[in-house]
């Protein structure tokens, strides 16, 4: 009976997926007409208003609390400055070679500079840092991941502004990730979320220091001011959106729990021309194929309503930080405890069209069901092949994994970070018409089949014994 029931479900979404529609979302989504989907430019307005459009054509419906289909967020855009130069005695360190000015106002002048450790609360104990510049280490114990860098750097700048400090530098000394490749990235305009209350925030400064060989000398004296010299620093305000909607359970007690689909739509947009011209950066593996994913799902879903509630999530500004999820996760329109499952969507691209990674395949119960949909297609799921690159925390379900959701990443095939993968990641030929179509609707019929599954199922979904997030979890579930 069961055996029935699935392949019944199977045919049910193979008839009435509509092949050419979903690829034209798809088109759409990647086209050079969204200009790359930046978050810092207008063209993502048009990308958001295109999957609200079709959440409200196939029937989800809104949100309480949202704005329409909308969940708006402050972000806040910090450019480089014009110029950019911090002495410390004879030597200088320039914006986008040794320095890295993140965020705050232009600053000119000799300042006194004060250690304080990692700049967490404990570090100022007995220091007097008002009016001076707070000098620490980058990121915190145990905190040394590129988004805990970052995260743990706004709890600072907060914390030091609070003190009475004038300007943060941080002293990068993580050898982990180069200096280089951090420069290459940092030294752009920069979002995050605005949490200034309109305030202006304070100078926000990296220093490159590998050795402690700056903050060791400050830190005994040997450089007791520094002169500044940042001019031209220009920060604004711009309203980001996350893009949401909700199916309704048939269930009369599983619709109070949701299974939650989300992608994130935004890209990394127009950058440096390729061998053929072209700058725009598309971004069809990274994420409009997950896009589309979801918007396939709400298509299906608003016809055909599982047993629990369908949370619909397309993200912005993944690619700045996680942002969009992080905001979401920090104020949820749905209670957490209410969302039971995550199947995030996620990629960077594929090099095999038999398979679906799972990043996080193995960690929750919910594998089987996983399994079973993508066998059903003639697909088969792996778990990562790549530990090392620590991929299941540099995505957005790692936000709701953290809040105890158990949460896995559904990502197109590949086996390993090769050449084909290196061909099109953050690449101008990331685009439709490099990319395998027949296995594209492969995917997204996998997709809402697992999501279907798991919608259904009549257990709850939870971590394996032993997972790091299996506490907070049964923290957030009250250990059901």
């Amino acid at each position: 009976m069961l055996a029935l029931q699935v392949q019944a479900q199977k045919s049910s979404i193979e008839s009435e997926f509509n092949e050419k529609e979903a690829i034209s979302h798809f088109r759409y989504l990647a086209s050079d007409e969204l200009m790359g989907r930046d978050p810092i430019r207008p063209e993502i307005d048009a990308a958001a208003r295109y999957i609200s459009e079709q959440f409200w054509k196939y029937g989800a419906t809104q949100i309480d609390g949202a704005n329409g289909y909308y969940q708006n967020i402050p972000f806040r855009l910090s450019s480089p400055p014009s110029k950019g130069t911090v002495s410390l005695g004879s030597k200088s360190f320039e914006q986008g070679d040794e320095l890295l000015v993140l965020d705050g106002p232009s600053l000119t002048g000799k300042f006194e500079m004060i250690v304080v450790g990692y700049g967490q609360e404990s570090d100022y104990s007995g220091k007097n840092v008002k009016g001076k510049i707070v000098v620490t280490n980058v990121g915190a114990p145990n905190r040394l991941s590129p988004a805990d860098l970052f995260s743990a750097g706004r709890e600072k700048i907060s914390l030091a502004k609070s003190k009475g400090a004038i300007a943060l530098i941080e002293m990068y000394n993580v050898p982990s990730v180069p200096w280089n490749l951090v420069s290459n990235f940092l030294n752009r305009p920069q979002m995050t979320i605005d949490k200034t209350n309109g305030e202006e925030s304070i100078p926000y400064i990296w220093l490159k220091d590998l050795n402690n060989d700056q903050i060791n000398a400050i830190g005994n004296g040997t450089y007791k001011e520094a002169d500044f010299q940042i001019q031209g620093k220009i920060n604004k305000k711009i309203i980001g959106k996350n893009v949401v909607a909700i199916i309704e359970g048939t269930d009369p007690i599983l619709k109070n729990e949701y299974i939650m689909l989300s992608a994130h739509y935004d890209h990394v947009g127009v950058g440096k021309p390729n061998a053929e011209g072209d700058s725009i950066y598309n971004g069809a593996r990274d994420n409009a194929v997950g896009t589309v994913a979801v918007i396939n799902a709400a298509k299906y879903f608003a016809k055909n309503p599982p047993k629990r509630s369908v949370l619909l999530c397309a993200w912005t500004a993944e690619e700045k930080g996680l942002l969009g999820s992080a905001y979401f996760s920090e104020n949820p329109l749905i209670p957490l405890n209410q969302i039971i499952f995550n199947l995030n969507i996620d990629n960077g691209g594929y090099n095999s069209t038999s398979i679906v990674t799972v990043i996080g395949l193995g960690r929750t119960s919910a594998d089987p069901l996983i399994e079973k949909a993508t066998a059903d297609f003639g697909l088969q799921a792996i778990s990562d092949p790549s530990p090392e690159q620590g991929l299941y925390d540099r995505s957005d379900n790692v936000n709701f994994a953290r809040k105890g959701i158990p949460a896995p990443t559904f990502s197109l095939g590949f086996t390993a970070f090769d050449d084909e993968i290196n061909k099109y990641y953050h690449q101008p030929g990331d685009n439709v018409e490099s990319f395998d179509l027949d296995y594209a609707l492969l995917y997204w019929k996998s997709y809402i089949l697992a999501a279907q599954n798991i919608a259904n199922w009549n257990e709850r979904p939870t971590w394996k014994s032993g997972d790091k997030y299996e506490s907070v979890s049964k923290e957030l579930y009250g250990n059901k």
